[in-house]
């Protein structure tokens, strides 16, 4: 008896039952991960900037503070008011801020050109 030859099979169909046999991801499989994570982005992207909008109001400022002034317009709002300059001390009884915060938003302000030193210890605005 001749022995019967079974259906051929071709390459690609081979390839097709392995894929699906073992999970392999497919090209289109991919194009759908990143539709996915496109339409995913965006909408984390969106409920940022909401959230962002919250946090500073619709202005898009800076979140007010105690007073509705940051601690460098508060500090510069005592420098302003005192004519012939004000110290540190005085500066850290009126704001409340301690002395690490207050010696950067001091040389943050000089930085910024917006006080200077008259002498040590010593500030005016500018």
């Amino acid at each position: 008896m001749a022995k019967r030859k079974g259906k051929t099979v071709s390459f690609d169909a081979m390839i097709k039952f392995f894929m699906r046999n073992y999970d392999i991801p497919t090209r289109k499989d991919f194009d759908k991960l990143i539709t996915k994570f496109d339409r995913l982005e965006k909408i984390v992207k969106k409920s940022t900037q909401i959230s962002v909008r919250k946090a500073y109001g619709s202005a898009g400022g800076r979140p007010a503070g105690r007073y509705g002034l940051t601690a460098s317009d508060m500090v510069l709002g005592v420098v302003k008011a005192s004519n012939k300059g004000v110290c540190f001390n005085d500066i850290q009884a009126k704001t409340g801020f301690n002395d690490k915060k207050l010696r950067n938003i001091i040389f943050r302000l000089n930085k910024l050109e917006k006080i200077t030193r008259k002498s040590r210890g010593i500030y005016i605005e500018k």
